[in-house]
């Protein structure tokens, strides 16, 4: 049997995909074959459940023929966008899908109805696979990082200071949608009560912003890798740290998979929305930071670029003495 589960982007979305992909495999004893945008295709590097890639590319008119030619008996599709089901009705191929909950979504965001189901993307991700008989094993996420990876980031916090076994804490500082990011004076402030090397963590869009909040806690020890690593160095980077503060953002994911605790502070989003960090039950090692009571929040499913209300409280009212807590209780 061989299958083609399709989740276009983004970084936390496709990782979370992984424990479908796993079961299909082991399970099913499936040729699985997995298609997303050609900017993503790091994310799942080096993963064994996986026989073929097919990256996407709007640029290649080439990429439906190639897709027909590998005879695929099912699609999974775990996007379920207007691009995907063209694509499945271009390739003729019975696919399956899952519940997106928009319209919840949308009640929730715009009227503050909540009629969302507790449940997880993940669970609703294996409602697509339910007539395969695949069941949900339970182990969690994957990433694999290569051992290059970790040797390239043991080399780097070397250099700056930070010796092999050494106790550190990761920051993810990025993200796409502003509003799912702490403002600088939150990060500051944090930062200013710890006692432990911090490592700030992004893409290169966020080497600015890190190198703000480095200059702005002179007297801590904060080295701004934002930038400098590839993402399966930021992963070995937050694998190997005491946590990670984050919000929710795909390296929350990244440190999900590979078993590091967190601390995550949600901005316009809420962990309802059923994206919240997704450990193997024995695990469960994070905690969730939120201002709660607000009557703008949340305000949307991804995020803006700036707080539609202009005074952006569910970042700058956070407890930042909880904060400080739960990074204590992980780190000690």
């Amino acid at each position: 049997m061989k299958l083609l589960i399709i989740r276009f982007s983004s970084i936390g979305d496709i990782i979370l995909t992984t424990p479908v992909i796993r079961c299909v495999k082991e399970q099913l004893g499936a040729e699985v074959h997995f298609l997303l945008k050609k900017n993503f295709a790091s994310v799942l590097s080096g993963n064994p459940y996986i026989d073929k890639k097919h990256l996407y590319d709007t640029a290649d008119k080439s990429l439906i023929e190639v897709l027909k030619a590998e005879k695929f008996d099912q699609i999974i599709d775990l996007h379920k966008n207007i691009r995907s089901k063209r694509l499945i009705a271009a390739l003729g191929v019975k696919a399956s899908s899952f519940e997106k909950l928009n319209i919840q979504k949308w009640l929730m965001t715009s009227f503050k109805i909540d009629i969302l189901p507790r449940i997880h993307i993940v669970d609703r991700y294996f409602k697509a696979v339910e007539k395969l008989k695949i069941i949900n094993d339970q182990r969690g996420l994957d990433f694999f990082v290569k051992v290059e990876d970790e040797t390239s980031v043991s080399k780097f916090l070397s250099d700056n200071g930070i010796l092999p076994n050494s106790r550190y804490i990761t920051i993810a500082i990025g993200s796409a949608q502003k509003t799912k990011v702490p403002p600088l004076e939150l990060y500051s402030k944090i930062i200013q009560e710890l006692d432990i090397p911090v490592i700030l963590l992004g893409g290169p869009g966020d080497e600015f912003f890190g190198n703000q909040i480095k200059g702005n806690t002179p007297n801590k020890w904060v080295i701004n890798a934002a930038g400098k690593f590839t993402l399966a160095e930021s992963v070995a980077c937050i694998k190997h740290s005491a946590c990670l503060i984050t919000p929710d953002t795909g390296l929350m994911h990244a440190g999900t998979a590979v078993g590091t605790p967190l601390i995550v502070i949600w901005g316009n989003t809420i962990p309802e929305f059923g994206m919240y960090p997704y450990f193997k039950p024995d695990q469960n090692l994070f905690f969730n930071q939120e201002v709660k009571g607000l009557s703008c929040r949340p305000c949307s499913k991804i995020g803006y670029k700036q707080c539609p209300k202009g005074h952006f409280r569910c970042m700058r009212d956070q407890n930042i003495p909880e904060i400080i807590k739960r990074v204590n209780f992980f780190v000690t």
